[in-house]
């Protein structure tokens, strides 16, 4: 009976030492990366809170018209911009667009607005929108939980991550 206990026991601390199998080899994956980059964006469903961010970061700059805070990846122009006009105290949002939109909607945590939207005349494709410095709009863009979503029809939406930059825009234009 003894040996079957040091047996067992033997068996149990040998069993602790074995290591487990090495994991499986990464899966490459063929074909340029470029074209992977090319494809079109899947289609985005389910909760809003889900999705992921749109790659990219927010700058803030300021010149003699105001501030600017734009969002976007690193060595490419700006996919969104949100500008103060001091003058004006307006602040307007410019999104990167293929084509015209008479709407944009700003998604936030705790507000949705639907905003009266243009193309803008210059050579890259912008659609703008003004919005009026003392908009709610704004304060719930400067303190959304996460993420704010801003759309345009036919367009994949921008997820931005909210960022102190939204806030630094709203307080300038606000002075």
């Amino acid at each position: 009976m003894q040996i079957r206990h040091l047996t067992l026991v033997s068996m149990l601390a040998l069993s602790a030492y074995v290591s487990p199998p090495p994991p499986p080899a990464p899966k490459t994956v063929s074909g340029p990366p470029r074209a992977a980059a090319m494809a079109p964006a899947p289609a985005l469903t389910g909760d809003v809170n889900d999705w992921p961010l749109t790659p990219g970061d927010w700058t803030y700059s300021r010149d003699s018209r105001g501030s600017v805070g734009q969002f976007g990846a690193s060595g490419r122009r700006a996919m969104l911009s949100l500008r103060c006009d001091m003058q004006t105290r307006r602040v307007t949002l410019l999104r990167e667009a293929s084509a015209p939109a008479q709407h944009m909607v700003i998604r936030t945590s705790s507000m949705t607005k639907q905003l009266p939207a243009q193309l803008t005349g210059g050579t890259l494709a912008y659609v703008a929108a003004e919005i009026m410095s003392n908009d709610p709009i704004l304060d719930a863009m400067a303190f959304s939980r996460g993420r704010i979503l801003v759309e345009a029809e036919g367009q994949q939406p921008v997820i931005l991550p909210s960022w102190a930059e939204i806030a630094r825009i709203v307080e300038d234009c606000r002075e």
